[in-house]
């Protein structure tokens, strides 16, 4: 395999494991406070708990994020050192406030985890929204400089690669940020709505459990559906603003997500399919006749930028459109099914069938699924460049022929890190089941 190759497969995978745990680690505060908040309101003891049981599983997954956070981090310097270079000339002020951001998250999970009951509920719901805002900050920042490569800017390159004339809040503030910011911290309150509706369907299918256990878990799949309802319809609307920001900053990568060849008025948007070089066009999708266009540019003859206007050694690769279809898709899918859910529970006023919670099972893995799909389409729509039409993948990557070992060895890391991670969640809450800790209220 290609030593280029090899650096971005082993990066990626890297990345594709971590952001499970810190999308789960950004977004289960948010849904602590919301439990902590409803037990306030309606002093009911089952929030309460849901808050409790949520922070042990939090405090784990924690612990995992942090070593794999770590290992994204030294193998970033490894295996892009070229990039790495230009990164701590230009845009090394969010790596530098994340520290900040975390010791916010760590300090005050540290005081909820071990001293929340002996705080008044006014003070538990403050250092829980603190380790939010750390969390949510940490992640916001780091996402920065990912926003950075895709839209750079703050500084200028001679030809010969010197960089002259940074300016670190140009580059901070880039044209991307705001959009990726708000898209990643949405999408991931979305995630964890979702993975907890998961947890609880999957207890509500099951028949001999008692009635105490069966309310606790109506009310965490009602608070997620609630809350991943509007999650999902933000995290749409926000994709609108981003679609428009490629169509501003990168109509390359629209281009390449909609299989779009020929400069076009009154654009169609291409569902489903597959975008086939020999044919120049998109196989078997469904067409929405306008709909890129007026995703683009909020009108029906906004002119989209075609593939055809680029030299085809800089054209992403085209199944992209793919990974688009996939994130999108999902989506929609998630936000049709919390609403349909919704409506069946407060409108028909009915219980959740078995077939509506199968449903709901897997709406948090298909979650999980759409965040590794939009990380991989935003990455690799990228492609050919590790800074957008400033660095090449090919000069940004180490030159060094030990990639293969250290492909070899973190992989077999990750997989140890996923079965002892898993072990530890079910060796914990087997011990400590929800029953037990109902009864001992």
């Amino acid at each position: 395999m290609d030593i280029v190759v090899m650096a971005r497969t082993l990066f990626g995978s890297s990345m594709g494991f971590h952001i499970i745990y810190a999308t789960i680690g950004v977004g289960l505060p948010i849904m602590i406070i919301l439990a902590e908040v409803m037990y306030w309101l309606k002093k009911d003891e089952d929030y309460s708990l849901m808050a409790k049981r949520w922070t042990k599983g939090f405090a784990i997954l924690l612990a995992v994020s942090i070593a794999s956070g770590t290992i994204v981090a030294v193998l970033l310097s490894l295996l892009f050192p070229n990039f790495m270079e230009i990164v701590g000339q230009v845009i090394s002020l969010p790596f530098q406030l994340e520290i900040f951001a975390f010791l916010i998250e760590a300090v005050f999970m540290s005081i909820y985890l071990y001293a929340a009951d002996r705080l008044p509920r006014a003070l538990r719901i403050v250092s829980i929204t603190s380790v939010a805002i750390g969390a949510t900050a940490s992640a916001i920042l780091i996402t920065d400089v990912h926003a950075w490569m895709n839209t750079p800017a703050g500084f200028e390159m001679s030809e010969s690669g010197v960089i002259t004339n940074v300016n670190v809040w140009e580059a901070f503030f880039n044209p991307s940020f705001g959009v990726t910011a708000i898209h990643v911290t949405l999408s991931a309150y979305m995630t964890i709505a979702f993975l907890i509706a998961s947890i609880a369907a999957i207890r509500l299918m099951k028949k001999h459990i008692s009635s105490t256990e069966r309310a606790y878990h109506k009310k965490a799949l009602m608070i997620s559906l609630y809350f991943g309802a509007f999650m999902s319809l933000a995290t749409a609307i926000n994709g609108h603003e981003a679609a428009q920001m490629l169509h501003d900053y990168n109509p390359r990568k629209l281009a390449a997500a909609e299989g779009l060849f020929e400069t076009t008025s009154y654009a169609p948007l291409s569902i489903g399919g597959y975008t086939s070089l020999e044919d120049r066009e998109v196989k078997y999708a469904i067409e929405i006749p306008y709909a890129l266009s007026f995703l683009a540019g909020d009108r029906f003859d906004t002119e989209v930028i075609g593939l055809n206007e680029y030299p085809e050694e800089l054209w992403p690769p085209l199944y992209v459109h793919i990974l688009f279809n996939v994130m999108v898709g999902i989506g929609t899918l998630l936000i049709a099914l919390s609403f349909i859910a919704l409506f069946w529970r407060h409108v028909l006023k009915r219980e959740f069938p078995d077939w509506m919670l199968a449903l709901l099972v897997v709406s948090g893995p298909l979650a999980l699924i759409a965040i590794e799909a939009g990380w991989c389409f935003s990455c690799i729509g990228r492609q050919p460049w590790t800074i957008t039409d400033v660095l090449p993948t090919s000069d940004a990557a180490t030159k060094s022929s030990s990639v293969s070992v250290l492909f070899v060895l973190f992989l077999s890391l990750y997989v140890i890190l996923l079965f002892v991670t898993g072990f530890i969640m079910r060796y914990y809450f087997k011990r400590n089941p929800v029953e037990k800790d109902l009864a001992e209220r």
